[in-house]
């Protein structure tokens, strides 16, 4: 299979590291609800930017309903009821892995096709250089979690919707193991990786070309694929279940 590099995106802004920072401090529950932040001069500091930039941040934070404005008074903390770590248990057992996949195909093929209307070059570039990851490895013919997770969360953040982004962060650990054993199998299997990149990218390009209904079921496939070659034929070994945070 020819594996060809996709088109590369702009590098991430500076706005949006910021408001990479400070959505994890809100998250986090670093402030409280209807706490006010910072002024845009002291945040600029903070961060050791200018105050352009941090207006981006902003702007994107309330465009998001993370946060609101008050004439006169600044910014404040909308109460969004999330706080991370959400309560997702521990994967003990088969049925635990089962009910994620279930999750994720409730969740995933609609933030595909959200992605495919909302992404912006920032939000795509995630995409594209997790796909040149799992590029790379198959090349190497090795399957990296890693890349492939965070080919998954970049498509929930580039969905614009907090809370489909948070969800994924949250079940980081969980699905780790699931694609822990799936990578096991696809490289017992002769053209697996291959087959399984090419999922990838045909959902990368669906969603780059605004193909929504195409790229929802492209991950509704993929998934399905994912779980079915990872249950088919064999049971999953628990008893020696690789470590959830590995691929972090």
């Amino acid at each position: 299979m020819n594996i060809a590099a996709p088109q590369t995106g702009k590098r991430k802004s500076l706005g949006e590291v910021v408001f990479d920072r400070m959505l994890r401090s809100i998250k986090s529950g670093a402030y409280a609800a209807d706490e006010r932040l910072p002024t845009e001069h002291d945040l600029a500091a903070e961060f050791q930017v200018s105050r352009p930039v941090v207006r981006e941040a902003l702007r994107k934070l309330r465009d998001q309903g993370l946060i609101y404005s008050r004439q006169g008074a600044g910014s404040f903390v909308r109460q969004t009821g999330v706080r991370q770590p959400l309560g997702f248990g521990v994967v003990e057992n088969v049925t635990g892995l089962a009910r994620c996949y279930e999750f994720r195909l409730m969740l995933e093929p609609a933030a595909a096709a959200a992605a495919s209307a909302r992404h912006r070059p920032d939000t795509m570039a995630a995409i594209t250089k997790a796909l040149d990851a799992l590029r790379d490895a198959t090349l190497r013919q090795r399957h990296r979690e890693d890349a492939d997770f965070a080919f998954h969360l970049a498509i929930a953040r580039a969905s614009e919707n907090q809370y489909v982004a948070i969800a994924m962060e949250a079940l980081e650990s969980h699905i780790a193991v699931g694609m822990q054993f799936h990578g096991q199998s696809i490289k017992l299997s002769a053209g697996g990786l291959e087959r399984v990149y090419g999922e990838h990218r045909a959902i990368h390009d669906a969603i780059r070309d605004r193909d929504g209904p195409l790229a929802q079921q492209l991950m509704q496939d993929h998934l399905t694929h994912s779980r079915d070659r990872l249950f088919d034929g064999a049971s999953v070994p628990f008893a020696t279940a690789p470590d959830q945070n590995a691929a972090r």
